[in-house]
Order: C-alpha cells, then structure tokens, then sequence
C-alpha cells in the first residue's frame, strides 16, 4: 500500500512536442550549420591532399578531395632548404617575444582604463581610440621607425605594432566586469601595494583574457611579413612567411631553357604554395585546441559591457 503511495506521488514527466514550425526552423538551422561547416572543412582538406600530391596531380585538376599519387615531394624540397629552418627559427622568436610584450603593455594599458579611480581615463582611452581609426600612414611610420634606428633590427617586428587598439578594449572590458572595485580595496586596507595587487590577485583572476591576448596576438605575429617586407634588409632576419614568399617567386621566375624541366617546375612550384600553407599555419593549429577554452570565455565575458 505504501509503495503504491509514493508510486502515485512520483512526479510525471511530460515531453513538449515541438511545433511543425519548431521543427522547420530548426531543419533549416541545422541546414545552415552544414553549409558552413562544409565550407570551413572542405578548404582545409584539399589543401591537406594537395601538399601530399604529386605535382603532375595538383597541376591537372586531379584533386578535388583526397589525395591522388601520395608524394611528400613538396615538403622535402620545403625542408632541403636552409632558409625554411632559419626562418621558422625567426619567427619562433618573433612571435614568442612579440607576443610576450604585446600581452604586457595591453595589460598595463588595459588595467588603468578600468579603474575608475584612475584620473583621466576618459580622455586617454578616447586618444587610444582615435588612433584605430585615423593613422599616420606608411611613410611617416617608416620614417618613425627609422629615426629610432630599428631599420634591419628585429625590433622594428616587435615594437611599432605592439599594442592593438582592439585588444586593449576588449581586455579593459573584462577587468571592468571580471575584477570589482570592493577587491581593490579590500586590498589596499590590508597594505598591499598596487604591483603586488596586480601579480597577486589580478593577474591569476585574468587567465581567459590573458589567453585570448596571447592567442590573438600570438598569430597576428605568426602570419605578419609586411612589416618584414618593409623594415629587413638582411636575409637571415627574415620570417618564415617572407622566405616562403621568397621561395615561391624564385620558382616562378627563374628562367629555364628545357621546355619539360619548365613544367616541372610550374608543377612543383604549384605544390610548393599547398606545402608552404600547411607548413605556415601548423604551429597555429596545434597551439589553438590548448587555449580554445579560455579563448571563448575570455571573449564573451570581455564583450560584455565597454
């Protein structure tokens, strides 16, 4: 008798069937989600398959999915190449240092904005804004850069594009909303000092935005190679980006008499520019799944309120 009691007792779930209106916007929404996926996936697949193609394949049109006549022919003359090592060895450098200083002074710029105790901050962030949208232009950066005697140094790749103005927004947005001011001070009636505030309590509550800030920047300077372009003289400063660009216009234009080795050389130098991507982007898709996660937090909780 009691089981049947508390039997009767037990709640009843019911299922709210969708409505056929319910059913069509989510098929065509589902719909959607397809098409974009197929156009995310398709591009990185055939570039895959590309790169380990033999060049007659790739030249032909063969290719459109898998891989067709498996040659790693293009990464081998990539990694025969003294240039390519040294080159990914600089640009290890750039982007690891680049990034280290970018992250700090946004994070120094940042901070400050956020705090509205700090005198002036309307004014400053309302300069900081203006340079996103109006700049001196190239030839008055040059000469900037110039002046401050970076031409062929490696700092004319770490210093003049530093800070972005984006970022420097969306990190002031986080510390407003991530990081009140009833901590601060609660801080300051206990003593500590406004550095030991910052490493002690700020910095270990702002790992989603630091991650974004290193991922961001972490693969602006990866892939740059204008301010390669322009700056760098010497060859054994160059980026990975700018010797792969030096590769391919060598393989373009360099004159060749045999009509068959001619287009042997069209065919690798079609291959090359498929190994060149995959080569180019790796370390990107490699490091992205490790910070993914604090990479969305950090974003969503930036954008919050400015």
């Amino acid at each position: 008798m009691a089981s049947t009691k508390i039997a009767s007792q037990a709640p009843i779930r019911q299922t709210i069937k969708d409505s056929t209106g319910d059913k069509i916007f989510l098929f065509i929404i589902y719909v959607i989600l397809a098409v974009v996926l197929i156009a995310v996936i398709y591009p990185l697949i055939y570039i895959i398959s590309s790169s380990i193609s033999s060049p007659a394949a790739v030249t032909s049109g063969r290719v459109w999915l898998w891989p067709v006549d498996i040659s790693f022919k293009g990464f081998k003359v990539l990694f025969d190449t003294p240039e390519i090592m040294r080159g990914y060895g600089n640009s290890l450098f750039y982007t690891a240092a680049g990034t280290l200083i970018s992250v700090a002074l946004t994070v120094m710029i940042a901070y400050p904005m956020s705090r509205k105790s700090f005198f002036g901050r309307s004014v400053i962030m309302m300069l900081i804004t203006f340079t996103m949208l109006f700049s001196g232009g190239l030839i008055p950066t040059y000469m900037v850069v110039k002046e401050f005697g970076m031409i062929d140094s490696r700092w004319a790749l770490l210093i003049p594009n530093a800070v972005w103005v984006w970022q420097v927004i969306i990190a002031r947005s986080f510390f407003q909303s991530s990081i009140p001011d009833e901590l601060f001070e609660a801080s300051e009636i206990d003593g500590c000092s406004d550095i030991r505030f910052m490493r002690s309590v700020v910095i270990p509550l702002s790992k989603p935005i630091l991650a974004v800030l290193f991922l961001m920047y972490g693969v602006g300077q990866w892939n740059a190679y204008f301010d390669a372009l322009i700056y760098l003289k010497s060859a054994k400063l160059f980026p990975l980006q700018l010797v792969l660009r030096s590769i391919i216009i060598m393989n373009n234009s360099a004159s060749v008499t045999d009509a068959l080795k001619q287009v042997e050389r069209q065919q690798l130098s079609e291959l090359l520019k498929y190994s060149l991507i995959v080569v180019a982007t790796l370390p990107v898709l490699i490091i992205y799944p490790f910070v993914q996660r604090y990479f969305v937090q950090g974003m969503l909780v930036g954008s919050v309120k400015g």
